[in-house]
């Protein structure tokens, strides 16, 4: 059984059509690209997948269960976890506090517990930080903890918002244009990080790229968007020789 399945998936805002038949089925563990022009529908499908939006055509499901009537928070319980094209963490909050947002649903402690900080509340707690900064000295992040988000580095922010749907424990990962704003330094830092997150905890990643020499080196499969339709499925090869592609989007980079 897929780990994420698409099938005749569509939506219309107004007169828009904005996603229309769209395919997809995804197995544990796959590295997939999607790509296409602004305004293609990429983002479309991950607010769709996510709870963001309801579709008003198809069907969309993930581990078998669909998710087209759940809540966002439903989503995420099913595994599903994302970044956004524009950075979403909690500005104000310390980094440490970022990914503790992440793990607040593993607390059993009532509202009660909490307002007293009874003992187990502050157990809990202290198990919470403690994952949290294993989350963190894995990626790099440990001696920012208790810096302010919004005072970190651009590419330590995209990084700290991968830290944090991590620290959810998903099954897909959704990441949307995560190389956006960042310079050659730092996207090469970022593909080596989605390769050691992809190999080490073998999770299925769905990304989202403008930049070719990103998702072409990342991703095996890629999907090619235009319109709210696909036009092209392949391997980089395939999808960067095909006429679809070149004129819709390739063709317009150079």
């Amino acid at each position: 059984m897929s780990l994420l399945t698409a099938r005749n998936l569509g939506i219309r805002f107004g007169g828009l059509q904005a996603l229309k038949g769209f395919h997809l089925s995804m197995a544990e563990g796959e590295l997939l690209g999607v790509i296409g022009p602004n305004g293609a529908g990429k983002t479309t499908f991950f607010n769709l997948l996510t709870g963001v939006y309801d579709p008003t055509e198809g069907d969309l499901s993930v581990g078998g269960t669909d998710v087209v009537p759940l809540k966002p928070f439903q989503i995420c319980r099913l595994g599903v976890a994302r970044t956004f094209q524009n950075i979403r963490l909690f500005g104000e909050l310390t980094v440490e506090e970022n990914v503790l947002a992440a793990l607040q649903p593993k607390l059993k402690s009532s509202l009660w517990a909490a307002a007293l900080r009874t003992k187990f509340y502050r157990e809990e707690e202290a198990t919470l930080r403690a994952e949290a900064r294993k989350w963190l000295e894995l990626f790099g992040l440990d001696k920012e903890c208790d810096e302010t988000a919004k005072n970190l580095s651009y590419g330590d922010q995209r990084r700290l918002e991968i830290v944090r749907a991590l620290a959810t424990r998903p099954r897909l990962l959704l990441l949307d244009e995560p190389a956006a704003g960042m310079n050659a330094t730092e996207k090469k830092a970022l593909v080596a990080l989605i390769r050691q997150v992809h190999k080490d905890y073998h999770l299925a990643i769905l990304l989202i790229e403008h930049d070719m020499n990103v998702v072409m080196n990342l991703c095996p499969h890629l999907v090619v968007l235009d319109y709210g339709e696909i036009i092209a499925e392949g391997t980089p090869d395939e999808v960067r020789k095909n006429p679809k592609v070149i004129e819709a989007y390739l063709g317009t980079m150079e």
